[in-house]
């Protein structure tokens, strides 16, 4: 599992060409949570238990989340347009579209349409 920490200003962030928007672009499965948080966690161990190493950028305080937010709103809508940029974290991103929060993830477990979408993003191999 990678971890990064979040550039802790919008523009160090902007400068390095986004780093969001990269991690997001080249990393098959991108999990943004704040540092030590349990549902943060959660979203960790099912992928993981899955077979998947996601890429986990923690967030650390509100400084960082205000950045993250920044850079989002640049980013413009990814996946479902209609839901929009969530509000809370943690954030999955799987093949550089949008999924959701926990809730999201644990729906498309459920539904059955996780393991394929993290098979189409090049996650998952078997």
């Amino acid at each position: 599992m990678q971890r990064a920490a979040f550039p802790s200003s919008p523009s160090s962030s902007s400068s390095s060409g986004g780093g969001v928007r990269t991690a997001v672009e080249e990393t098959p499965v991108v999990v943004i949570a704040r540092q030590g948080c349990c549902m943060g966690h959660v979203v960790k161990r099912l992928l993981q238990g899955l077979g998947v190493s996601p890429a986990v950028w923690e967030i650390a305080g509100e400084a960082e989340e205000t950045a993250l937010r920044v850079e989002l709103g640049e980013m413009g809508p990814t996946g479902d347009e209609q839901r929009g940029f969530p509000v809370t974290l943690p954030v999955v991103f799987i093949g550089g579209r949008l999924l959701g929060g926990l809730d999201h993830l644990m729906a498309a477990h459920i539904s059955g349409e996780l393991v394929p979408n993290l098979k189409e993003a090049g996650a998952l191999w078997l």
